[in-house]
């Protein structure tokens, strides 16, 4: 592109592939890697259904407003508040700092991935001590930093064409197969595996008393997470859309596309546990550890693990291409790089953390950070800290501010203007702007009230 940053970004060759690149970017090692665990922890039923209100009162309006903001200003996460109030432009760093911080443990999750699709492919062996490899593995030194590495170099040589390019095609390809492959699973967790509708009632039916501040934090934070809102993701994507698109719709589809991945990994991973006996409070570890122990001793377990590992492989690429995309176009555009130049400063950031994160699960796990909270001061590893820190702060922090700027600083009839297409799409509504105004910012407080234990 070389180091003309004063072009208008290309637009999206279709809106169905502004769509596809939209939820491959929402979809990813939240929604399959994350939710299942944290839905059991946080009791099933009830988790889902709390999961769900948020998505609605909180995900939705969130992904409106950044994506109105990025295709008003049609420029990177920094520029695009700096257009509106040059003052402001702090929203898009602090998003920019929340990414390479996501993007630092997240390209190492996604390295293991990799190495158990490859691995699945390959033989489907991962010994008769699950625990044992998994840990072998992830506290080596080396090899899980070249699996990382070599998704980091993919995704930073694939952004190089421009993400409404070869990434815009390739991800139009790969969503759809994230689906099938997802199906695929649900439908042989249910109807393949002996006692997998118990774990189905557990997660479809609601046990209200295991309602909470903690619950519904968690459940919020996810949603953060998982659909991307409050660092940035939109504002990127805005910048690409056509003027005549429908903001509102596109808005829907994602949050859709998002909610469904996550139901349907939840169907592919809970009734699984249950069906194998295992206890799906294995957390993190919950992918890697324990479903390769009930994939090796139900009945197609190898076919059905390639197909798993391979669905969340591709979440963890097409989401990687939009969070790279993040801090490129920053460097690009409000750093006036080129965007060679911007893709290798990019990723030699996130690279950089990838091996100290790669190495805090190793050789530097005794190295912690202090944490503080209501009840003293606590101390939490390397991976650990940074998804505290970016899940319950920076990312609400971030929503907060928005609704901050959308409200106050530019102003809801602007907002309506560009949202609607100057009223081609209806009009904003009494009950959005009371979203803006008082739920989304109340849910945020909620969150970071009880990150440092003030309500549980």
């Amino acid at each position: 592109m070389g180091n003309n940053t004063n072009q208008a970004p290309q637009q999206w060759n279709s809106r169905f592939g502004y769509i596809m690149v939209a939820a491959g970017a929402a979809i990813g090692l939240g929604n399959i890697w994350k939710f299942p665990y944290l839905a059991y922890q946080g009791g099933g039923g009830i988790f889902l259904i709390v999961y769900i209100i948020v998505i609605a009162l909180m995900a939705h309006p969130m992904v409106e407003m950044e994506t109105a903001i990025g295709r008003h200003s049609a420029s990177d996460t920094v520029t695009c508040f700096e257009r509106i109030n040059k003052k402001w432009g702090f929203i898009g760093w602090i998003a920019n700092i929340c990414t390479w911080m996501i993007n630092m443990y997240y390209v190492v999750v996604g390295g293991w991935v990799l190495k158990y699709a490859v691995q699945y492919i390959i033989s489907g062996d991962f010994g008769e001590d699950k625990q044992a490899y998994f840990n072998n593995f992830t506290s080596s030194t080396v090899e899980p930093i070249i699996w990382a590495l070599v998704i980091l170099v993919f995704v930073s040589i694939m952004l190089l064409f421009g993400i409404t390019n070869i990434v815009e095609k390739l991800t139009k390809f790969i969503m759809p197969l994230l689906f099938v492959f997802l199906i695929v699973c649900g439908i042989w967790a249910l109807f393949v595996t002996d006692n997998a509708m118990e774990g189905l009632k557990f997660y479809l039916l609601p046990d209200f008393s295991k309602f909470s501040f903690s619950v519904f934090a968690k459940a919020a934070t996810q949603v953060l997470f998982s659909v991307g809102i409050g660092w940035g993701i939109y504002e990127t994507l805005g910048a690409n859309i056509p003027k005549e698109n429908n903001l509102k719709s596109d808005a829907i589809l994602v949050s859709i596309c998002d909610t469904g991945a996550a139901i349907l990994a939840g169907f592919v991973i809970i009734p699984s546990a249950f069906a194998g006996g295992v206890d799906v409070q294995s957390g993190p570890g919950l992918v890697f550890l324990v479903m390769t122990g009930i994939f090796g001793k139900l009945p197609g377990g190898r076919i059905i693990g390639c197909c798993f590992f391979l669905a969340l492989i591709f979440a963890v690429i097409s989401s990687l291409f939009t969070f790279f995309e993040i801090s490129t176009r920053t460097f690009e555009d409000n750093c006036k790089m080129g965007r060679k130049k911007a893709t290798v400063v990019t990723a030699l950031i996130i690279g950089i953390g990838n091996i100290i994160v790669s190495l805090g699960f190793g050789v530097l796990s005794g190295v912690k950070l202090p944490w503080i909270d209501a009840t003293g001061i606590s101390h939490l590893g390397l991976y650990d800290w940074l998804d505290t820190f970016t899940g319950y702060i920076l990312l609400p922090l971030g929503c907060w501010l928005v609704c901050v700027f959308v409200a106050k600083i530019w102003g809801f009839k602007n907002y309506e203007k560009e949202l609607t297409n100057d009223g081609k799409y209806g009009k904003l509504s009494l009950y959005d702007k009371i979203l803006t105004i008082v739920v989304v910012p109340a849910f945020m407080v909620i969150v970071i009230l009880n990150v440092f234990g003030f309500i549980q």
